[in-house]
């Protein structure tokens, strides 16, 4: 058998020791970053009629649920009413326009996009526009007039 001198023993020890360390360490930031990103209502307003959350957070990510225009007007009053209506949401969840990552507009006439634009590209979205798909559905929810728009923001 080999004779062991502290030195030895000490590069053993050291060679044991630094995988569960390292292990520990990474453990636990895998838990902190879980506890950080848990599914949470980012509004805090509870449960509404319908089967959804209005603002999801996820981590510093917030997923707005589509807001459609619930008032009857042109083009660019519902615009204005339903960005208006997200601006709220952003803000309630710590967020605002400006930290719009994505936009998705749906709208039910296509044609009425250069208007519905006009409004839009109004609001403070910061130095950097978000990324925006525009599409015609088949149809909007009833109720909805015009448009509906959802977005992914960060706090």
């Amino acid at each position: 058998m080999e004779k062991q001198t502290r030195r030895g023993l000490f590069r053993m020890a050291t060679k044991l020791a630094i995988p569960a360390v390292g292990g520990a360490l990474m453990a636990q930031a895998s838990m902190a970053q879980t506890q950080r990103a848990a599914k949470r209502d980012a509004t805090g307003k509870g449960a509404t009629q319908f089967p959804f959350t209005t603002v999801v957070a996820y981590g510093n990510l917030l997923f707005v649920s589509g807001i459609g225009c619930r008032v009857k007007g042109t083009i660019e009053e519902e615009t204005k009413w339903v960005l208006d209506e997200i601006e709220k949401n952003l803000a309630a969840s710590g967020s605002s326009l400006e930290k719009v990552l994505k936009v998705n507009v749906f709208m039910e006439d296509i044609r009425e996009f250069d208007r519905m634009n006009s409004v839009y590209k109004t609001r403070k979205w910061g130095t950097v526009f978000p990324a925006r798909n525009t599409v015609q559905p088949a149809a909007l929810p009833a109720g909805d007039y015009g448009l509906a728009i959802d977005c992914i923001a960060y706090v």
